[in-house]
């Protein structure tokens, strides 16, 4: 199971999309094109911001509940992250206390019936890919999505920039299973393909560490998410 993880714009699909296809296993994609939430959330945060981050969650339950019955799979954005995401909002001022408190309750439960459900299956890997800021505001622009552009709506680069900190500390603080970060910039598959098979080629050395117990050490449980432990405070 390996979790391609990464900002808006950061090519977290096309990654997703290369190395199932290498590894011959199942993709699991965000769900972001058939999310009538989303435009919502854009055009008014503070009314939608608990609706668009409850879609997610249960949309990141379901894909993970069917990756751990699959025997190899990608996984497009995980559960890992949404809490992350929720409590930006959170901070921003979107969401309220009492809201805070029943998003955790339920993310707490859902990891629960997760590690319940296949207790010694893990992710074997985590991916971030890593991005500057002005690369995410780029792709976002050529992948024209009107809600999203910074041209339509100037205050979106704070929220943007606010957003490739937040997933910096979460990187650094994420220990559910091993992880390896890729420089989106320098390796920038998405403007050049060529750099999939070096990427490929980083994944497979770091598996191979990992299997032969190079990388040790115990990793928390998936109840750690709701803790805070991914959010810079």
């Amino acid at each position: 199971m390996l979790l391609i993880a990464g900002t808006i714009g950061a090519g977290k699909s096309s990654l997703t999309d290369f190395l199932s296809k290498e590894m011959a296993s199942k993709p699991f994609y965000e769900n972001v094109e058939d999310n009538d939430v989303l435009p919502l959330f854009y055009s008014n945060p503070e009314r939608y911001a608990f609706l668009l981050q409850i879609f997610f969650l249960n949309k990141s339950f379901l894909a993970m509940r069917e990756a751990l019955s699959h025997d190899d799979n990608v996984i497009d954005r995980s559960i890992y992250e949404d809490s992350m995401m929720f409590h930006l909002n959170a901070d921003l001022g979107r969401i309220s206390p009492m809201e805070v408190e029943q998003y955790d309750n339920l993310l707490n439960t859902m990891l629960r019936e997760l590690e319940d459900s296949a207790p010694m299956k893990q992710p074997d890997l985590m991916i971030h890919i890593k991005v500057s800021l002005e690369t995410m505001i780029d792709r976002i622009g050529k992948r024209g999505r009107s809600y999203e552009q910074v041209a339509n709506d100037p205050s979106l680069y704070d929220y943007y920039k606010l957003l490739n900190e937040r997933y910096d500390a979460w990187y650094e603080n994420f220990d559910v299973c091993p992880k390896m970060q890729i420089n989106g910039d320098e390796l920038d598959f998405v403007a050049d393909p060529q750099n999939l098979n070096k990427i490929m080629k980083m994944i497979e050395t770091k598996l191979a560490e990992i299997r032969t117990g190079k990388e040790k050490g115990s990793y928390q449980t998936q109840r750690a998410v709701v803790k805070g432990d991914f959010s810079e405070k």
